[in-house]
């Protein structure tokens, strides 16, 4: 069954016309330590990695270009979080918890922006909600919705956010990772 947000980008803007190949995604969720969720997996599986409006760049597993790759930039912005709390910078409240993680299924490349999943303990992948980090600043945003429902929404102009200000667009679009890596 469609995932509702998935249906609706579909709706919004239609997919590639050859869909990519599906990937491990058993691989995937043991190499990341937890199941992902559903429309993200959907979302992956009828447009692969790419870029939404030519903004929001969805990162993929085993994209060959790791800094659009879902477990390389995994790695990554782990690494660079833990850095940037080890020195100082302050941790959002709604980030800290034992055992609370980020994700990353996105980003705005040319503004740094980062969007994760917000992943507590014993919580089911379907409830993760959206967290945006600014890329090149303390600043964090929360959206508690899911992946796709974001991103329907920052399509739609039914999402506000401070980072987004230009959304909605007359027109949108969709760019492959294979049609422009």
């Amino acid at each position: 069954m469609t995932d509702p947000s998935v249906a609706r980008l579909t709706g919004l803007v239609p997919p590639p016309g050859n869909p990519p190949a599906a990937p491990d995604w058993g691989r995937v969720e043991a190499a990341l330590g937890t199941p992902l969720p559903d429309d993200y997996k959907q979302l992956i599986e009828v447009y692969g990695g790419g870029v939404f409006d030519e903004t929001v760049w969805v990162l993929a597993p085993g994209c060959e270009d790791e800094d659009y790759d879902l477990l390389a930039q995994t790695d990554e912005r782990g690494k660079v979080l833990a850095d940037l709390w080890a020195s100082g910078e302050p941790r959002p409240a709604e980030i800290g918890g034992s055992g609370t993680r980020l994700i990353p299924w996105a980003t705005v490349e040319e503004a740094g922006h980062y969007l994760y999943w917000l992943v507590r303990p014993g919580q089911e992948p379907s409830e993760w909600t959206v967290v945006l980090n600014e890329g090149r600043g303390p600043e964090w945003e929360s959206h508690p919705q899911s992946c796709g429902a974001f991103l329907a929404g920052l399509l739609t102009g039914e999402v506000r956010s401070f980072y987004f200000d230009e959304f909605p667009l007359p027109a949108h679009s969709f760019d492959a990772n294979s049609d422009i890596l």
